[in-house]
């Protein structure tokens, strides 16, 4: 199996939950500007990104709650290489609809906040 892509959640900016449940998770690396901090999920990279992206169908896993990825943005794997940074959406979309995002398949919101949690890690594997 193949990581794509491990990090570690540092920081949860206080507007960040709100989003996360309405189902969409905003990453960002440490050091992100404070305005974008605030929205985001900060971490801290342990491998990766690989240079090829993931395919549809590879596993996100955020602490122990896993899902699919669902399509992903032409985009989007060069935003997290270059800044650490995507948006995530939990809503099952195989069409992207922005191409800086990647989509997952949806998970119960109430999981997802609690998955979401500072040295909780995120990878994505397949």
């Amino acid at each position: 199996m193949t990581v794509f892509y491990a990090t570690t959640i540092t920081g949860i900016g206080p507007e960040a939950k709100d989003l996360i449940g309405g189902g969409v998770l905003i990453l960002f690396a440490e050091g992100a500007p404070p305005e974008l901090a605030e929205i985001s999920v900060l971490h801290q990279v342990k491998s990766g990104p690989t240079r090829a992206a993931p395919s549809v169908g590879a596993e996100l896993r955020i602490g122990a709650l896993t899902t699919r990825l669902t399509a992903i943005g032409e985009t989007a794997w060069r935003k997290v290489a270059d800044l650490g940074h995507v948006v995530i959406n939990f809503n099952g979309s195989t069409e992207t609809g922005r191409p800086g995002e990647l989509y997952v398949a949806p998970v119960d919101r109430e999981a997802l906040a609690s998955a979401v949690a500072v040295g909780a890690e995120i990878s994505i594997s397949g």
